[in-house]
């Protein structure tokens, strides 16, 4: 497996196949004549809407390059035993720019989770790693800095299907994974669907994400460390029952500041809102705030879950305690369970807007919210008006169309 991870890292060519084009071969300004990505890429490299491309491999963009992929596109990774994935590297980007009605899909031949390793960005934006930078648990490329504002490029209506390719129990691939990625990029209208490792996950960085999909990821649905300080807004994740898909699921969210040093700075505090969580039974967490993580979580519902929503760790709990971190506007179908019982259930029960022990109920799966919530344009411009609990309203289902 180290043999084919390090293959796929070396930009090479084929001499037998008209049909794939040299790696770095690309011009600025041309569109891409092959139909078969593979390798590094030091120049632009231009997809055409509509068509439908293969991946082999670890396809690198290199810094000061830019991967444009238009509406339409189906980039599919071709089944075989080399670790498939993209990989934007630090001072390059992605420029994806699907459509409600012709979104972009990034799936793989095998039709299974776990098929291929989805998409890894790297940015300047700091990490709370030791040293300040980092490497990508696939490609080994560096990542992390003081760069808050840097910016990757642009996700929006992309789709990607059976990701979560493991190299070994420490390095896997996420349906997208954010190294350090500043919140000059933007992220919006993203699904994560059937992988068998993460969603989204964040590895520090600032970026702000919104109208994101996790579906029946086997992991953790949403999972941050190292620091994550963005915005989240309208955010759903939703587990198939076990008997349908065949495999459990995880937490809905794992939130971390650092593992390693609970209070390792730039502290991961994330402010997030109109969020629905919704899991599919056992005894497992759907919330799990851990390892000195803040937050600012507003306007959600969990349910689905034994343990909705459990806080650990001192600085965790101290934080929600002194008010440094909120839950407000908080509907579980259960209680808070609390580990060192410095926040505890009492406590959350009584902050703005908070239930327990509700029933939850929605259509389409997670269709459907709860009234009363925070008006979070007060917080910062970034957040819309929803003065409700939940991320998707009766009415108005923005995940129609371009989500499995």
């Amino acid at each position: 497996m180290a043999m084919a991870l390090m293959a796929s890292m070396v930009a090479f060519t084929s001499c037998d196949d008209e049909e794939t084009t040299p790696a770095g071969d690309q011009g600025s300004n041309e569109t891409f004549q092959g139909t078969t990505l593979q390798g590094e890429y030091t120049s632009d490299v231009t997809l055409e809407a509509n068509k439908t491309y293969s991946i082999t491999g670890g396809v690198h963009i290199k810094r000061g390059a830019t991967l444009t992929i238009p509406e339409g596109v189906t980039i599919e990774a071709v089944d075989d035993d080399t670790p498939d994935y993209i990989l934007i590297e630090q001072g390059a980007k992605i420029d994806a720019q699907g459509t409600a009605t012709n979104p972009i899909v990034m799936t793989s031949e095998l039709k299974e989770s776990g098929a291929w390793g989805g998409i890894h960005i790297c940015g300047y934006a700091h990490t709370n790693a030791q040293g300040g930078t980092g490497s990508s648990e696939i490609g080994n490329a560096t990542y992390g800095g003081n760069d808050d504002n840097d910016n990757s490029g642009t996700l929006r209506y992309v789709r990607l299907e059976y990701t979560g390719f493991a190299l070994d129990e420490e390095h896997e691939a996420n349906g997208i994974s954010f190294y350090g990625v500043g919140r000059g990029t933007t992220v919006e209208y993203c699904q994560a669907y059937k992988g068998s490792d993460d969603g989204f996950e964040f590895f520090g960085g600032s970026v702000n994400v919104r109208n994101m999909v996790v579906t029946s990821c086997s992991d953790d649905s949403f999972d941050w460390t190292e620091g994550w300080n963005g915005y989240g807004q309208f955010l759903v994740a939703y587990q198939e029952e076990q008997g349908t898909l065949g495999y459990d699921c995880d937490c809905l969210m794992e939130c971390d500041n650092n593992g390693d040093n609970p209070i390792a700075e730039p502290m991961a505090h994330p402010i997030l809102a109109n969020v629905t969580l919704i899991g599919n039974g056992g005894s497992k967490q759907g919330v799990r705030l851990r390892a000195g993580t803040e937050v600012e979580l507003y306007n959600a519902l969990i349910t689905g879950k034994g343990l909705p929503l459990t806080v650990e760790t001192a600085h965790t709990e101290e934080a929600l305690r002194d008010g440094v971190s909120k839950l407000e506007y908080v509907a579980l179908g259960g209680v808070l369970d609390s580990g060192e019982g410095i926040y505890t259930n009492e406590m959350f029960a009584a902050a703005n807007g908070n239930l327990t022990n509700q029933t939850l109920n929605f259509a389409g799966n997670y269709v459907g919210t709860v009234d009363g919530g925070k008006d979070m344009t007060a917080v910062n411009s970034f957040f819309t008006s929803a003065n409700y609990k939940g991320a998707v309203q009766s009415g108005n289902d923005w995940t129609a169309g371009w989500t499995l």
